[in-house]
């Protein structure tokens, strides 16, 4: 009886760790331009406005599913926006460590050419700085719409993928301990 009491009472203990969302700080994306076209004409702003619009799109999907606790980056805001963090050596799990984050999500957009672009998200893990997922939709269309589906798919089909429908979890459960 007494046994059966202790496994009950670690059971409840697992259930309300694992009941707590991970704390995520979720960074603005970043534009790659490989395309010739940015070669030769520069910077796009429609395409600047359409990368300011994602990150906050991102920000409240995640919050409101109850399924990540998103932390603004507030004072660490300057921090990341001077930073590449595709290639600044783990500084986005740093920040979002420096936060209290369990999780540092990162998205590109990269512009292969003038109508091809992917949109790609990572997920890492601030304890270790293990990429635990990387997500990326291919889009076909340089416009509001393409780049809001893509996102939108992205969403719904990978970091909120219904978890009876999941054939791999969007957060490992590593990342949630």
């Amino acid at each position: 009886m007494i046994r059966f009491l202790l496994v009950l009472c670690f059971s409840a203990l697992a259930m309300a760790a694992r009941a707590e969302p991970p704390r995520a700080v979720v960074f603005d994306f970043e534009l790659v331009d490989t395309s010739l076209t940015g070669e030769m004409r520069g910077i796009n702003k429609d395409e600047t406005v359409r990368l300011a619009k994602m990150s906050p799109i991102l920000r409240d999907k995640l919050s409101a599913s109850g399924r990540y606790d998103v932390i603004p980056l507030g004072a660490e805001e300057a921090a990341a926006k001077a930073a590449n963090l595709q290639s600044c050596g783990g500084c986005d799990v740093a920040i979002a460590k420096k936060l209290g984050a369990d999780l540092a999500i990162t998205g590109t957009v990269q512009k292969v050419s003038a109508l091809i672009l992917n949109i790609n998200i990572y997920v890492r893990d601030t304890k270790t700085g293990e990429l635990l997922n990387a997500y990326s939709a291919d889009i076909r269309n340089n416009t509001d719409e393409g780049w809001m589906r893509g996102l939108s798919y992205l969403i719904r089909n990978r970091l909120l993928e219904p978890p009876d429908n999941a054939s791999e979890k969007a957060v490992p459960e590593k990342a949630m301990q």
